[in-house]
């Protein structure tokens, strides 16, 4: 019986020590494009330079930091836009390529682009023959020692 191996498994495993404090949960779109996983992740009002983005032990990390706005004065009638530390964590399967996450900060959204292992990769097995190979044979099948597939 063969199992489907999912590069990113558990993703749906984002509850951490982080994300159960008074941390805010980001909101995020997971796809694969190719050889990549791609996670969109909306941070509105987010400064770029408060963004943390690591990966321990197979666990990727995003943290940013949203400001609360202090003015004196201000009476606020409704308030529901978070502020503070918001956080959000992906469990990364063993086939991921750690070392080649690319991430980029563009109009509010961060861009996780995350390529799976040259070892995850698919790839064609080359299949040579090694019996003894006569005259005979070699004459009415020339160059049947060798196959590429």
């Amino acid at each position: 019986m063969a199992t489907r191996f999912d590069p990113i498994r558990d993703i749906d495993r984002f509850i951490s020590e982080v994300t159960r404090s008074n941390s805010t949960a980001l909101p995020m779109d997971l796809f694969r494009d190719g050889e990549n996983y791609v996670a969109r992740i909306d941070m509105p009002g987010v400064r770029p330079e408060s963004i943390d983005v690591d990966v321990e032990d197979r666990t990727l990390t995003v943290r940013a930091e949203r400001d609360a706005e202090v003015s004196d004065g201000i009476e606020w009638l409704t308030r529901e836009r978070p502020t503070g530390t918001a956080a959000r964590q992906l469990t990364l399967g063993n086939r991921i390529a750690v070392d080649r996450i690319v991430a980029d900060f563009k109009d509010g959204v961060l861009t996780l682009t995350i390529p799976v292992s040259e070892e995850a990769k698919p790839r064609k097995i080359s299949i040579s023959h090694s019996g003894n190979t006569t005259s005979a044979d070699t004459a009415v099948n020339p160059g049947s020692s060798n196959v590429d597939a």
